[in-house]
This record gives structure tokens, sequence and C-alpha cells, in this order.
């Protein structure tokens, strides 16, 4: 029989949690994950509790196909869960006796006593084999039960994981060392792996032999492979502009090289990742650059693309497929310098147009209620990306337009340049107007906005058309990227700072 101490913190935390779900109700799909999360705890389910279930059970997405892999919708909103808990209990929920956490890390909640005593821990309690023997008496010693559990996993995928390390790096590919001369080697080779054609989406960070990792998105990169000749080089400790992962232009390989990368019959998009890497004595270099035999960028050079050094500069190409035999090649060679690439991403492609750009200036992606992905903040130079969010008003999905990049800044978004396309801007005022920070009203902001040197919006003033924390939608079509493949928006202020929350590219040749 459950103790009357044991019922009673029970209790107590439903109804905490019951709380948390209610409070959070202006965000439906967070609340309903909350409550899941809840039911499965105290029903002694949590090994229910994993990115699988969480996706198709609670974020709509089918058990046929869903790829953890590939799609990190559960991480992504597992995360802002978390943050959104996070901002309950600084704010309307401070000072609660009880309150509801998701460690780092984890989908299990964890409730925190801050005020009531928690006993001693004896050693019945912490006999416990399995969270269905678990009873009303334990349930203040759970957050110790779990992190218990969940440290005896992480020391078995720590093994397995190594494992994994060990057979993928023995399995015939032969990446070369971030420590390796700048000169092209031509005798190495990496060789394809014995599965056969890979499959898209495929990332591939060039020069690099580590672990996998993670991008802002939640999309993984693997080391390097499928190549043949050139060198790894490792670029001098310096930030890099243009980019919320840095690390993806961390390494490169240089030299004369080649790839030849299998894949499935299909068609793919193409993009390649560059960066300044090494110098010449006139401070230039050109390279050209092949895919399947079709020379795509003639005496390129990586800092007049990018328009400085140290800024990351990506090409896209639509419409590429392997050819007869099943690979995609790339090939980069020496004009007046030795080329460089710092990453390959193949994505699955669609016909004669470029897969949508969107993008919200926030540090963390978003899937939206119609299931669109929205990539965290990237591509800017200059300007504050906004530390706190401001959930709008009257819209469906409050927190998608919710963060802010502010200042004097520009985005420099990559685009096949063979379409046009429309460029869809979306805006709030979260801090001017009567009861916010800054006061003020009509006039308070102004600002202009430029792409590629077309003015499209003049004297522009959010807070006139829409008020404050309500979004105004802006949508600009036939608009042509530069000859390096840009869309290159400019935000200049003209009273106060220039603000945007989310930008979209979408192909008009769809």
């Amino acid at each position: 029989m459950p103790s009357e101490y044991g019922v009673h913190f029970a209790e107590a935390e439903r109804a905490e949690l019951e709380r948390v779900v209610e409070a959070l109700a202006r965000w439906p799909r967070l609340s309903h994950l909350l409550r899941y999360m809840g039911e499965k705890l105290f029903s002694g389910e949590v090994e229910q509790l994993n990115e699988y279930n969480i996706a198709t059970e609670v974020l709509g997405r089918s058990k046929a196909v869903f790829n953890a892999g590939e799609d990190a919708i559960a991480r992504v909103e597992v995360h802002r869960l978390r943050k959104r808990l996070a901002e309950f209990y600084e704010n309307e929920g401070k000072g609660r006796s009880i309150q509801v956490t998701l460690p780092s890390g984890s989908y299990i909640p964890v409730f925190v006593h801050k005020s009531e005593a928690m006993g001693a821990v004896t050693s019945q309690d912490l006999s416990l084999t399995s969270t269905s023997e678990l009873h009303f008496d334990s349930w203040r010693l759970f957050p110790l039960i779990i992190w218990k559990r969940r440290y005896l996993a992480l020391a078995a995928a720590v093994v397995v994981a190594a494992f994994g390390v060990f057979l993928y790096f023995h399995r015939g590919t032969r990446p070369i060392g971030a420590n390796s001369e700048v000169n092209p080697v031509s005798a190495v080779v990496s060789q394809s792996p014995q599965s056969g054609a890979s499959s898209a989406p495929l990332r591939i960070l060039a020069g690099y032999s580590g672990p996998p990792r993670t991008d802002s998105a939640g999309r993984l990169w693997g080391p390097d492979q499928y190549f043949s000749a050139g060198a790894s080089w490792q670029r001098p400790v310096s930030s890099i502009s243009r980019t919320s992962d840095p690390f993806l232009f961390e390494y490169s390989r240089t030299g004369d090289f080649s790839y030849s990368i299998p894949l499935k019959p299909g068609l793919y998009e193409l993009h390649l990742f560059f960066s300044t890497a090494l110098r010449v004595s006139d401070g230039t270099f050109t390279f050209n650059v092949w895919v399947n035999d079709e020379l795509v960028l003639p005496a390129f050079d990586i800092n007049s693309d990018a328009m400085g050094e140290d800024i990351a500069d990506e090409r896209v190409f639509r419409d590429v497929s392997p050819q007869p035999d099943g690979f995609l090649r790339i090939k980069c060679a020496s004009a007046n310098g030795p080329p460089a690439l710092n990453a390959i991403e193949i994505l699955p492609g669609t016909l004669h147009a470029q897969l949508p750009i969107r993008l919200i200036e926030q540090t963390t992606p978003f899937t939206d209620r119609q299931g669109q992905f929205w990539q965290p903040d990237s591509y800017f130079m200059l300007g504050h990306l906004s530390s706190h969010t401001h959930p709008l008003l009257n819209s469906a999905d409050p927190d998608l337009f919710s963060g802010e990049r502010y200042g004097h800044f520009t985005y420099a978004l990559p685009a096949d340049t063979r379409d046009s396309y429309s460029v869809i801007l979306h805006f709030a005022e979260f801090y001017f107007g009567p009861g916010l920070s800054g006061g003020g009203g009509t006039g308070s902001r102004v600002f202009k906005v430029m792409c590629n040197g077309q003015t499209l919006l003049d004297n522009f003033d959010i807070y006139k058309e829409a008020g404050s924390l309500n979004e105004v939608t802006k949508t600009f079509r036939h608009l042509r990227p530069t000859a390096q493949g840009k869309l290159n928006i400019t935000f200049e202020p003209i009273a106060n700072n220039a603000t945007i929350s989310g930008i979209e590219v979408l192909d008009e040749s769809h």
C-alpha cells in the first residue's frame, strides 16, 4: 500500500505537471508533448519515452518512414519544450515548490522539489530494478533513479558508439588526418563502402576524419569519404562569418582532387561549401570545379565569391544526377592556385527547382503546423540576434517568428543562378509600442530593405502597419541571384534598428 507521504508527492507532481500543460496551451504542440511525457512517466512506461515514439505518436511522423538520422523533429520540439519550461519558471511559475524540468539530453520529465525535505535515501529505495516496480513511496526519489538508469545506459551507449566508430573507419575508407601536409597526395584514395549506393541526404566534411558531427539544425555530417588524391588541411584558429556552424569550415580537402560518390538513381540538389583556405603570393587563387564532367565553376575565386576572407560561401546546383555507372563525380583542379573544398551536401531534388530555404532568426530550428522545416539563423553578416523570444498574438504558430535579428546587417542566401525567386520576409515589432520596453509607436523604428541593389522596402514601419507583437509579411517576386549565386538582402536602419524574424526563398520554377 502506498504511504500517505508517497501519495502526497505523486498527487502534487501530477497537479504541477497539469498546471504547466495548461500554461503551455498557447503552444498546442508543446502542451500535448508534455502531457504525453507525463502520462508515460506516471504509468511507469518511461522506456517508451524515446525519439521514435515522440516523433510518431505525438508529432505526426509516419511510423513506416520516420528516420531519426534524417528527421530531427523530436529533438527540436523537446528542446523547445525544455526552453519553455525554463521560461515558465523564470516568470509566472517562479517560486513554485515543485517544478517540472527536462534534463538536457533526456526525454523524461524530472520534478524538482524546491522547499520540501526529501528525506534520506535508503538501500531499499535504491533497490528498484525497473520503472514498473516504482511505488508511490519512491516518487520523491524518481530523479535519482532515472539518472542512475541513464548513466548505465550512457555507459553502454559509449561502448557501442566506440565500436561503431572503429568499424566505420576500418571498412575500407582512408581519410587523411588533421595534420596532413597541404601538398596534394595523389596516392590517397577513399574507397566506396561495400554497402553500395548512398541515399540522400548525404553530408560530407571534406578533409575531416573524426566522428560524425551535428549542426545547429540537427543535421548529421559525416567524415570525409569517396575522395581521390588531394590532402586534408585544417584552417588556423579564426572566426568565420555568415554561418552558425563554423565546424563546417574547419577542415578542407585541398590540392587537385576528385570525388566519386555512389548514389541511387534519381534527381538531387548539390551544395558545395567553401571558405578562405590557402593564400598565394598575390593574395588570390583560382581553381576549376566540374560536376559530372561539366565545368560549373570556372576560375573560381573563393574570396571574390564570398566577398571577403574568412567568410562562409555556399554554391547550389539543382538537377544533379549520378552518371550511368551510378556515381556523382566532383572534380577540383588548380588554375593559378590550389583548390579547397570544405563540405558537400546532397539532398533529394525537385525537377528544375531549388529546394525552399526557410530561415528563422532564432538559435534552434522549428517545424511549423504545416510540417515545414525552418532552419536556425545563418547566412548573416553583422547585426545582433535577440537573446529572448516573444510569442506573437493572433498566430497559429506564435513561436515561429518570435525571435529577431536587429541592427544594420545583411544576408547572403545561396541560389542556383539559372532561376528567379520569390523572397518572403516576416517581421514583428517586439520593442516599440505602449507597454513594451521601448515605448513609443509609429515612427519609432523605420528602415530600408534591399536585395542585390534593388529596393524592396523604403521607410518601412512595422508598428504603423500592425502594431506590436503581430506578424507582418511582405512578398517580393522575380528576384534574380547575382553571378555568384546569391540573394544579398540588406537591412539598413533609418530610425533605430532594422529587424527581421523570418526569411523564405522559393524557386519560381516550381
